[in-house]
C-alpha cells in the first residue's frame, strides 16, 4: 500500500465552541504568548549581559528559558492562526515537526532540571570541589547532553511514526503529539508503542530519581549545617524545586488527559493538554526573578533605570 501520509492534511478537532469565543481565545492566547516571549527573553538577556551571572547555576537557568521559547514556538503561532481560521487543519509534515518540538521540549526540560539539581548538589554538598567539578567545559558538556540526547531520542520516535500509513485524519487535539498520530494508523503500531514507553522510562524516570536523590542529599547536609548555610541553600534550591514541581504536575496532567478522557469535560481536557506548554514557560521567569537575589537585584536595577529615563523629559519641563 502506498504511504499517503506525507500528502495528508489532518483536522484538529480539539477546539471547543470556537466560533462563539474565537476572539476571546485569540486575545488571551496572544497575551500569554507575548508575556512568555518578553519575560523569558528579558531574563536570558539579563544573564547574558552581566558577567557576574556567568556562573553554572545562571547558565542552566538561561538554558531553561531558551527551552521554554523553543517549546512554545511549536504551539502558539499555530494556535493563534487556528483561532482566526474557519478550518483547523495542519499538513502531516508540519504535524510531525510540531510533535517533535513538543516532545523534545518536554524531555529536555526534565534533563535540564536534573542537571540543575546536580549543580546545586555539588555546590552545597561539595563546595570546596565545586570550582573544579563545574568548570565551563563541564557546563557545556551537560548542556550538550541535555539537548542533543532528547532530540536524538525523539528523532527516532518521529522516524518510526513517519513510516506508518494513516487511515484516519482527525486528531481530537489542538496540537499534534506523537501518541495521537500513531493512533490514526491502520498498521501494527507495536514497535511505536514499545519505543514510546522506552523513551518515557529513560527520559523521565532517571531524571526524577536523580532530582529527588540530589535534594535528599542536600536536605541531609543542611540538617547538620549552620543556620547561614541552610538559608543560602534554601534561597538557591527553592526556585529549582518550585519549577520542578510545577513542570512535573503539568506533565502528569497531560499524561492523565491522554489516558482518562471519557469522564472529563472537553473544555477541561483541552486546558489540561496545553498546561505544560503554558504554566512553566509563564511562571518560571517569575519564580527565578522573585526567589533568586542576584537576578531580582538586576531586574530592579533595570526597571529603575528605565523609569528614570522616562522621568527625565517630565522633569525638564
Amino acid at each position: 500500500m502506498e504511504n499517503v501520509s506525507n500528502m495528508a492534511y489532518l483536522t484538529l478537532s480539539g477546539y471547543v465552541e470556537l466560533n462563539k469565543y474565537r476572539y476571546v481565545f485569540f486575545t488571551v492566547t496572544l497575551i500569554l504568548y507575548i508575556l512568555i516571549i518578553c519575560s523569558n527573553t528579558v531574563l536570558i538577556s539579563l544573564i547574558y549581559a552581566h558577567k557576574s551571572l556567568h556562573e553554572p547555576m545562571y547558565i542552566f537557568i538561561a538554558a531553561l528559558f531558551v527551552n521554554a521559547l523553543f517549546g512554545t514556538s511549536a504551539l502558539y503561532p499555530k494556535l493563534l492562526n487556528d483561532f482566526l481560521s474557519d478550518t483547523q487543519v495542519i499538513s502531516y509534515p508540519a504535524c510531525t515537526v510540531q510533535a517533535f518540538v513538543v516532545y523534545a521540549y518536554a524531555t529536555a526540560e526534565f534533563t535540564l532540571l536534573s542537571t540543575m539539581a546536580y549543580d546545586r548538589y555539588i555546590s552545597i554538598c561539595k563546595p570546596l570541589q565545586y570550582a573544579t567539578i563545574m568548570k565551563m567545559s563541564t557546563v557545556k558538556k551537560l548542556l550538550f547532553f541535555a539537548w542533543i540526547v532528547p532530540a536524538f531520542e525523539i528523532s527516532i520516535m518521529t522516524m518510526l511514526t513517519n513510516r506508518l500509513t494513516l487511515c484516519k485524519f482527525q486528531l481530537n487535539r489542538v496540537y499534534c503529539d506523537n501518541y495521537s498520530i500513531v493512533k490514526l494508523s491502520c498498521e501494527d503500531t507495536t514497535v511505536n508503542n514499545i519505543y514510546g514507553i522506552f523513551v518515557l522510562i529513560i527520559a523521565v524516570f532517571p531524571a526524577l530519581f536523580f532530582i529527588v536523590f540530589s535534594y535528599i542529599k542536600i536536605l541531609v547536609i543542611c540538617h547538620t549545617s549552620s543556620k547561614e548555610t541552610r538559608k543560602k541553600a534554601l534561597q538557591t534550591c527553592l526556585p529549582h524545586l518550585l519549577v520542578f514541581i510545577n513542570f512535573s504536575i503539568n506533565s502528569v496532567f497531560e499524561i492523565v488527559h491522554h489516558r482518562l478522557q471519557s469522564n472529563v469535560p472537553h473544555i477541561i481536557r483541552m486546558v489540561m493538554s496545553v498546561e505544560f506548554l503554558v504554566i512553566p514557560p509563564l511562571f518560571n521567569p517569575v519564580i527565578y526573578g522573585l526567589k533568586l537575589q542576584e537576578i531580582g537585584k538586576r531586574l530592579r536595577k533595570l526597571f529603575c533605570f528605565k523609569s528614570q529615563l522616562l522621568e527625565i523629559p517630565n522633569s525638564s519641563l
